[in-house]
């Protein structure tokens, strides 16, 4: 068969073919009666052969050692295509999610362009300080894209840098909140943490429902942090979480704020106050022996909680036998009643 009628039905070109044959990859064994060279069955099955390869990705030269070598071992040239394959994909996809950032920002002209590749380009720096400028350079002419920041924000560990990135995501409104929530999936706590802590910096509805879905997550940090966040929003969801953390000592200044914020909500149905439900779970983890120290954090929670509840609670304080509770009860119930003169 002769090289055209080889190109025709095989679908490899006849210019390729002539390639093959100055490789000695593939050439032609027969002749014509007219002193031509010609492809033998053996040949077309040798051109579809290293066609195949070739679809793999080897190399010409991988091709012919592959077809010609008898000691070729295909395992290692798999498994270094595999890899190579996925270089090739990682940088494909790199490059696909970079352009779809910059896209996203619906830039006017090449100088805006090129003003968020150097954006992103800071905010992937090994540099903190490059890093953080670039979370804070974003404004309403150039915008970094909220994907990045999200993802800089939740893989970010410098809390300066942290903080700047928060600070970005807060000034974008809730746009990053289903980004977000994607981390607060992630089965790593340090990224729950960190989306958690970002949620918190945004005052929407969207945010305001994971921080609630958030208080019941496996990582105690991060129950603490979404606790202090509805706190100041007036969620008494978090009032357990609150009160835990008095007793335990961890944040109870910040938690203690947070149920005097929660205290002045309205009354329910039945006419009972936020104040009273509060103070009554800290009267309730009295009542479980608290040791000293943790009498005195629920001394002061108790003083910042207006109400009857916790001014009988501070009455029976005032005769602990921790001199220091007794003494801090005393003090909060002369300023409460001076404020009733």
């Amino acid at each position: 068969m002769l090289i055209g009628e080889v190109a025709r039905r095989s679908g490899v070109s006849a210019r390729m073919l002539r390639h093959y044959d100055s490789l000695g990859l593939v050439r032609p064994t027969g002749r014509t009666g007219g002193g031509y060279r010609a492809y033998s069955d053996e040949d077309i099955r040798r051109i579809f052969h290293v066609e195949s390869l070739r679809s793999l990705g080897l190399s010409l030269h991988e091709v012919g050692r592959a077809l010609d070598d008898p000691g070729f071992a295909p395992s290692k040239l798999v498994d270094d295509l595999v890899r190579r394959t996925r270089e090739r994909l990682a940088a494909e996809t790199a490059l696909l999610t970079r352009l779809s950032r910059i896209d996203a920002t619906e830039p006017a002209g090449w100088e805006d362009v090129l003003q968020v590749v150097a954006l992103l380009q800071s905010l992937g720096s090994e540099s903190a300080g490059h890093r953080q400028r670039a979370a804070l350079s974003s404004s309403e002419e150039v915008r970094v894209p909220v994907e990045a920041l999200v993802e800089a924000a939740l893989s970010e560990r410098d809390p300066h840098v942290a903080g700047a990135l928060r600070w970005a995501l807060a000034q974008s409104g809730g746009s990053g909140v289903a980004l977000l929530a994607e981390g607060l999936g992630s089965p790593t706590a340090a990224v729950r943490r960190r989306a958690v802590r970002s949620l918190a910096e945004i005052p929407d509805d969207g945010a305001t429902a994971l921080l609630r879905g958030a208080l019941t997550d496996s990582d105690i940090v991060v129950r603490r942090s979404a606790a202090l966040a509805l706190g100041t929003r007036g969620v008494a969801d978090a009032v357990p979480t609150l009160v835990a953390m008095v007793v335990d000592g961890a944040n109870d200044v910040d938690a203690a704020d947070a149920l005097r914020a929660l205290a002045d909500g309205p009354a329910s149905a039945d006419g009972t106050t936020p104040a009273d439900r509060i103070a009554t779970a800290l009267v309730d983890r009295l009542a479980r022996r608290a040791g000293s120290s943790v009498r005195r954090r629920l001394t002061q929670a108790l003083a910042e909680i207006p109400g009857a509840t916790a001014s009988q609670a501070l009455v029976d304080l005032s005769h602990d036998e921790d001199r220091a509770v007794a003494l801090t009860a005393a003090y909060v119930l002369t300023l409460r009643a001076a404020r009733q003169e």
